[in-house]
């Protein structure tokens, strides 16, 4: 349902651009995964309309880039980039283009990176508009850049991620003549490209099992992480093999936790999110007790931990057993001893309140005591 009603909005703007008397067509990803029979849960829209005519046709824009020629049309609180067909100036810090002109569709499709990522499709005609060979390398198979490979990751050093996130996701190789340039400008990863649009693109990546050993192949894992830079391909291969078994929705920062085998920094070096920080805290929880077991297993991310464990090879039996030893207290939605019996007991609220309570819960835990018996110790 979602789907329809993305396609019936996306092509009631191309519709609208065209009764202008606008080219618009279709762009980028959509194209190439209509092209191998999926479903894209964006859609970009090119145009020769430039930004401020998008901007009257449209009751809703957003002009993020509007400098870039690209304009965000929101159809029913669902926003739709579109952009201005345009070919690039000059790049002068590895990511942005200092200036760019507002062309044509045949000069659009020769600024973008890969052939498959630069092809255009009519809605309205259903024909595909290819001026860099795009479906020629899907049947190949093969991600390779437009023109001048160099050129185009001097261009946008960011590309030389995304030719891999590509690459690990279809199950595509990378061209010879992409693949050495690549090598070539690993190194110069930083600092045009910030570590939150690195990370960006690993939160996109797929098989990261694919993913993470051409980025160390390449080189550009180990620019990212140069305490990775004495670290075999062998190895890396060796770390990456479980994730294949790995969930399918497992974070992005645990594949990194396993990759790095250290977790030191690393929520503040990605510029990840505090969720980050809370998973990985509890991916090394040390248990002491079968205090620390129950609220280790009582956590929602027990069943990945689990999981993750037997992706390893490691077997899980032990915690199954001590699960269901503890699936009492686990279960138990009411600790033995709480604040209104505290409070009964003359205790006020407060750190003294908070201190007894914790240590109410693991009596009862622990020595598996009565609400009496942990009264009687603990006042």
């Amino acid at each position: 349902m979602c789907a329809r009603m993305t396609a019936k909005k996306s092509l009631s703007i191309v519709k609208k651009l065209r009764d202008a008397g606008h080219l618009a067509y279709y762009a980028g990803g959509y194209v190439r995964d209509l092209l191998l029979g999926s479903t894209s849960s964006e859609v970009d829209i090119a145009t020769s309309a430039l930004p401020e005519e998008v901007q009257k046709l449209f009751s809703k824009t957003i002009p993020v880039g509007i400098s870039f020629g690209v304009v965000i049309v929101i159809i029913e609180d669902e926003p739709f980039e579109v952009a201005t067909f345009r070919n690039d100036g000059i790049y002068l810090d590895g990511r942005h283009p200092q200036n760019v002109h507002f062309s044509s569709p045949e000069e659009d499709a020769q600024r973008r990176d890969f052939t498959i990522n630069g092809m255009f499709f009519d809605p309205i005609t259903e024909e595909i508009l290819d001026y860099v060979n795009g479906q020629e390398d899907l049947k190949k198979r093969v991600i390779r850049a437009i023109g001048d490979p160099e050129k185009r990751f001097l261009e946008d050093r960011l590309r030389m991620i995304r030719a891999v996130r590509f690459a690990a996701r279809l199950g595509f190789r990378i061209d010879e003549e992409t693949a050495d340039a690549i090598q070539k400008y690993a190194s110069t990863l930083f600092p045009s490209v910030s570590m939150e649009r690195i990370w960006q693109e690993f939160g996109k990546m797929k098989h990261m099992d694919r993913a993470m050993v051409m980025l160390q192949r390449f080189g550009l894992l180990q620019t990212i992480f140069p305490q990775l830079s004495r670290v075999c391909l062998e190895e890396i291969e060796r770390r990456s093999a479980p994730f294949a078994h790995f969930p399918e929705k497992t974070p992005t920062i645990l594949y990194l936790r396993e990759i790095l085998q250290e977790r030191s920094d690393l929520v503040a070096y990605m510029k990840a999110s505090n969720q980050d920080q809370k998973l990985l805290d509890y991916f090394d929880t040390r248990c002491n007790d079968l205090y620390d077991w129950t609220q280790f297993y009582k956590s929602p991310h027990i069943d990945l931990f689990l999981a993750i464990e037997e992706a390893k090879g490691r077997s899980i039996e032990e915690h199954r057993a001590r699960q269901k030893q503890l699936a009492p207290h686990i279960e138990r939605k009411k600790p033995v001893v709480d604040s209104g019996t505290l409070k009964e007991a003359g205790i006020q609220p407060g750190p003294e309140m908070g201190r007894l309570l914790h240590e109410a819960e693991r009596l009862a835990i622990n020595e598996n005591l009565s609400k009496g018996e942990i009264l009687d110790r603990l006042l």
